[in-house]
């Protein structure tokens, strides 16, 4: 299971991972804490009457095109997108940021101890970034690990079940960034990235540790295609396609995650998220991070 905090979310962050994991035949969900009504046009192409006035009609639409492309389930847990105030507004009445934790955590607590999942994805402490809806995904996915297997807790919300293992996703680290800047510069290509590995940029960003990678990159195009049925959110012409798919595989072939909570015994670092879940089975090894010196030559 993941949880997210607005549409689009489940295919910028571990899409790949659902995407191996779903062909490989195991079950996956992804929870969507909200609808993403907030979120504004980010495609120049979307930009057109109609558009932002059924905001959540059409983002609706997005998810189940992209759930159906990495081939996961969806669950819309029903809460109401808090938007991005700015500094010193007030949260808008009612949406999902504001609400106490058990009333937040209720639906999800009951897709957990539907659905019974293994193993949970989510968000560390900072959300990956201050939005108020990734704080708060992150808040009630750590209640919902811990409260889901406790039959006194939440009661009328289905068979108590206890997830074993809760990771937070590492997305797009300083490591990450910084890998690919260099591996463009290499290949004699522009770096979109040159802002973005500065220290103001990473001011406040988690430094998560890396304990989980997961090789994926045979799915990074399945990865592309959910994230492009995102049309409202996502320009396909835009600084996320800008690195060519084959040194991103060459370079960065996994997708990063640190295990956060775990009821079952496991050798660290791990390749897969089912590690101390599963009998061992044979798993290519991970290639290392390649040398800039090498990519130079």
């Amino acid at each position: 299971m993941a949880v997210h905090a607005h549409p689009d979310d489940e295919s910028s962050k571990g899409a790949a991972t659902l995407a191996r994991y779903a062909a490989e035949g195991v079950d996956v969900l992804v929870c969507t804490c909200t609808g993403g009504e907030r979120g504004d046009v980010l495609n120049p192409a979307m930009d057109r009457p109609g558009v932002l006035e059924n905001m959540a009609e059409i983002r609706r639409a997005e998810m189940a095109e992209a759930a159906a492309i990495l081939g996961v389930g969806h669950r819309w847990l029903g809460f109401v997108d808090s938007g991005l105030p700015g500094e010193g507004e007030p949260l808008p009445e009612g949406c999902f940021a504001v609400q106490d934790l058990e009333v937040a955590a209720a639906p999800l607590v009951a897709a957990v101890r539907e659905f019974r999942p293994h193993v949970i994805l989510t968000y560390d402490e900072t959300g990956g970034y201050p939005h108020p809806d990734h704080i708060m995904t992150h808040r009630v996915s750590v209640e919902a690990f811990e409260a889901a297997g406790d039959p006194g807790r939440y009661p009328g919300a289905g068979e108590p079940w206890q997830p074993l293992k809760l990771y937070y996703m590492v997305s797009f680290s300083r490591e990450w960034f910084s890998a690919i800047h260099e591996g463009l510069l290499a290949r004699g290509l522009e770096s979109p990235l040159a802002d973005v590995i500065t220290e103001d940029w990473f001011e406040g960003m988690p430094e998560l540790t890396t304990t989980t990678r997961i090789t994926c990159d045979d799915y990074f195009e399945t990865r592309d295609r959910a994230i492009k049925a995102h049309a409202t959110q996502i320009d396909p012409e835009g600084p996320w396609f800008a690195t060519p798919r084959d040194l991103e595989r060459e370079i960065w072939p996994t997708e990063d995650y640190q295990l956060a909570r775990s009821h079952v015994e496991t050798e660290l670092p791990e390749t897969d998220l089912f590690a101390g879940l599963r009998e061992p089975r044979e798993l290519p090894e991970l290639p290392e991070l390649p040398e800039l010196r090498e990519l130079r030559a």
